[in-house]
C-alpha cells in the first residue's frame, strides 16, 4: 500500500510531439485527463526524481501530451522519452466508492469467504477488456488468474490487506498449506 509522500507512477514520456518541446504521455491511469491539472510532476532521472513544472497540457485524441518550463525545442524533449511519470499520492484521483488503485491491491492476502481459508496473495492485476483479473500466488507458488468481478470478489480491505473471495473451485484448497 502507497504511503503519504510516497511517489506513485502515473505514466511514461514518449516521443516529443512537434517541435516546440511538446510530448505525448503514455498515462498508466484511467484518468487521461489527471495531467492537464498539474503544474508539476515527477520526472524519473537514473536512480532519482527530478520535478519539473509544466508549462502546459492537453488531451488529443484521447492521448494526453505535455509540456514543461526551458522544453523548448523538439531535440531537448526527446531526451526525456521513456521517462517515468510519478505524483505523490495526495495527487492522485480520488476513485469513486468500491474501486481501488492496483498498488493498493497488490501484496493484499486473499482469503475464502466460506472457510476463512487463506488461498493467497495478489501480486498483479491484468485488465482485460471485459473485466480486471487478479494474479494470486498460492503458497505452493502457483498462479491464479481470479476474476475480478463482483459475484466473486466478495470484500477488499485495503487498510487490512485482505481481499475475500467466492472460491467456486478455482483454487485446489486441499493442496493450500497454510491454515487460518
Amino acid at each position: 500500500m502507497a504511503q503519504e509522500g510516497e511517489l506513485i507512477q502515473v505514466g511514461r514520456l514518449g516521443r516529443a510531439r512537434g517541435i516546440f518541446g511538446w510530448l505525448w504521455i503514455t498515462p498508466d491511469t484511467d484518468f487521461p485527463d489527471r495531467f492537464v491539472n498539474l503544474d508539476r510532476i515527477m520526472v524519473s532521472e537514473s536512480d532519482t526524481w527530478r520535478e519539473l513544472k509544466i508549462e502546459g497540457a492537453k488531451v488529443i485524441g484521447g492521448r494526453p501530451a505535455i509540456k514543461f518550463v526551458g522544453i523548448s525545442r523538439r531535440e531537448d524533449a526527446g531526451r526525456l522519452t521513456n521517462r517515468i511519470l510519478a505524483v505523490k499520492r495526495e495527487q492522485l484521483v480520488q476513485l469513486p466508492p468500491d474501486t481501488h488503485y492496483v498498488f493498493d491491491l497488490v501484496g493484499c492476502e486473499v482469503r475464502d469467504e466460506v472457510s476463512d481459508r487463506r488461498l493467497g496473495e495478489i501480486i498483479d492485476v491484468v485488465r482485460y477488456p471485459a473485466n480486471d483479473v487478479y494474479v494470486i500466488r498460492t503458497s505452493d507458488g502457483k498462479d491464479v488468474l481470479f476474476p475480478a468481478v463482483n459475484s466473486f470478489v466478495r470484500r477488499i480491505d485495503v487498510a487490512a490487506r485482505k481481499v475475500t473471495v467466492l472460491n467456486g473451485g478455482m483454487f485446489d484448497v486441499d493442496d493450500e498449506k497454510t491454515g487460518p
